[in-house]
């Protein structure tokens, strides 16, 4: 449909994933129409409160997550510390940016000097870890890896201080988002823009870690308790616990599980599993899918999670044998953990050539270290999903290729894989694994946070067990599990049915929000007139998509 708020027949990255790599599960939003730029001296409440944008439904949950008040005076005191200036030398502090995880601040001297103060959302867990994980990152790959990064000047992974919330204070990077010119860039530009990333990409897959897990300094894991395996080129680097959304999510950061550090490739497998496991144990309760569009496939039925126990379980049973069979493709790397758009991307022009560079990679909240044949994969802003496309094949572009919008994902595809292949062959060979997706699957549907369905999991297991000879390799045995005929044939059925009736909420803009309630009642309306009996009609309103609803029991 339009983009004012209705749902559109598309299919859309799983539920799971928007909730884990996008915040908290979010509702039908409507983002500002202009950057939120708000100065300190307007009122507190802009810096503290979200202004970005509005929520249909469960808009008062969503905006408490993201309410973060701090002590502006002690913010300015460390700011100014963290630079060797005094508070007396910022002219201004004002709202740059409102994203699902943090807000960001413009901090301005008098002299002209900006950086940048990050503050998370409350909502963050694990919040000390994955603030910690996140700045030792961000300095190990710039300083170690080459890659450009914003320079961090200072942080605080815990509240005790001054400022009353954690922080990082970082260099301010002067560019633009590949997303905001994406679409009008000149061929020469777009192919040399594909290259560099894949430059970049090839410099941190070719850095090669001890274990799976997130990077720490060693210092901030000790502070916690906790013990990591350093790294042995720098010792104040270590590996600790994975900060991956889907381990922590909810009442999931309660839990004391095994999350990291994994020292081999098989244990690197299971983490997300048992958790889950334990998650299910502990707080599992009969819930309609999460997703309310999705309850009238289960003919309005609650789900047991006693079913996602018992794929989990089988997920175990095979996971010792799914391993890549290549031990290169089992080596642990790291790689950006969110290019699915291409905002985290920064472009500039060069002053003697002006040419388009990537100056600057950002948000690197959430980044793992995995075996690489499981974080292989074509970034989602350059990835086609047309299934008449082949990627090894160039297109043939037309002169007016910037006009040619529906062109672009198939070239976009087609150089990454291209440049991949030649600059950086170990995550070209992941790519090209036969059994990459397979496996990837497994892996993702066992460790996702189970909110009531587990049609996914169950899905993957039955193709493990349908190519279990070329999953496993030779010398495996048979495969351990099994499905009954009626079973695989009913979950092919329901997975066809879901997989038509996914969609995912349309976006639109802040200044059309009241626009929006009105054509999503009128779209209602009629959605209601064409039902036929009053248990359809009863139904309908009783889950009703864009009516508030209570998320505690998935969280």
């Amino acid at each position: 449909m339009s983009c004012f708020g209705i749902p559109r027949l598309v299919k859309p990255r799983s539920p799971a994933f928007s909730s884990l790599f996008g915040g908290p599960s979010i509702s039908t939003y409507l983002p500002s129409s202009r950057r939120a730029l708000h100065a300190e001296k307007a009122t507190p409440d802009d810096l503290f409160d979200y202004t970005s944008g509005r929520w249909i439904y469960n808009e008062a949950l969503r905006l408490s997550e993201r309410k973060r008040v701090f002590n502006v005076p002690g913010l300015r005191l460390l700011v100014a510390q963290s630079v060797g200036r005094s508070p007396s030398d910022i002219l201004s502090l004002t709202k740059l940016a409102e994203g699902g995880f943090n807000r960001s601040f413009l901090i301005t001297m008098h002299d002209g000097f900006q950086m940048v103060a990050r503050i998370p959302y409350p909502y963050n867990r694990p919040s000390y870890h994955l603030l910690a994980s996140e700045v030792a990152t961000m300095d190990y790959l710039r300083t170690v890896a080459g890659i450009p990064i914003p320079e961090v000047y200072g942080y605080s992974p815990g509240e005790d201080n001054a400022a009353e919330t954690e922080y990082i204070f970082m260099e301010y990077v002067r560019g633009t988002t590949l997303g905001a010119v994406w679409t009008g860039l000149a061929e020469k530009d777009f192919v040399s823009i594909m290259r560099q990333l894949v430059e970049l990409e090839a410099k941190m897959m070719g850095v090669e870690f001890p274990a799976g897990g997130s990077l720490y300094y060693a210092r901030d894991l000790e502070k916690v308790g906790g013990e990591g395996i350093q790294l042995p080129d720098d010792a104040q680097f270590c590996i600790g616990p994975d900060v991956s959304g889907w381990l922590w999510h909810g009442r999931r950061s309660r839990l004391q599980v095994n999350r990291g550090p994994c020292a081999y490739v098989a244990s690197s497998f299971r983490p997300g599993a048992h958790k889950e496991l334990a998650f299910l144990e502990r707080f599992g309760q009969p819930l309609l899918p999460f997703n309310r569009w999705r309850r009238e496939l289960y003919n309005y039925q609650e789900r047991l999670p006693s079913d996602h126990a018992e794929n989990l379980d089988r997920y175990l049973l095979i996971a010792p044998s799914i391993l890549p069979q290549d031990p290169a493709l089992g080596s642990f790397r790291i790689r950006h953990p969110d290019l699915t758009h291409a905002n985290n991307i920064l472009i500039s022009r060069t002053t003697d050539s002006d040419e388009w560079k990537i100056c600057s990679l950002i948000d690197w909240q959430h980044a793992s270290i995995l075996p690489i044949s499981l974080l292989a994969g074509i970034p989602g802003c350059m990835e086609c999903g047309r299934s008449d496309f082949d990627p090894k094949t160039r297109p043939s572009l037309p002169d007016y290729f910037a006009e040619v919008e529906w062109m672009r994902p198939q070239m976009t595809h087609y150089l990454y894989l291209k440049d991949t292949e030649e600059l950086n062959p170990l995550h070209y060979a992941a790519l090209s694994d036969p059994q990459r997706e397979l496996r990837q699957h497994l892996f993702e549907d066992s460790s996702r946070p189970w909110t009531s369905e587990t049609l996914h999991l169950k899905y993957s297991l039955m193709q493990a067990t349908q190519k279990w000879d070329a999953l496993a390799g030779p010398g495996a045995g048979p495969c351990p599990i099994a499905f009954n005929p009626e079973d695989v044939t009913e979950a092919e059925r329901l997975h066809k049915r879901l997989d038509k009736a996914d969609f995912n909420n349309s976006l639109g803009r802040n200044k059309a929000y009241e626009l929006a309630l009105r054509r999503l009642g009128e779209m209602t309306d009629d959605w209601f007139s064409e039902l036929e009996t009053e248990e359809e009609r009863a139904n309908f309103l009783a889950h009703y998509e864009f009516g508030d609803m209570d998320e505690e029991p998935y969280m």
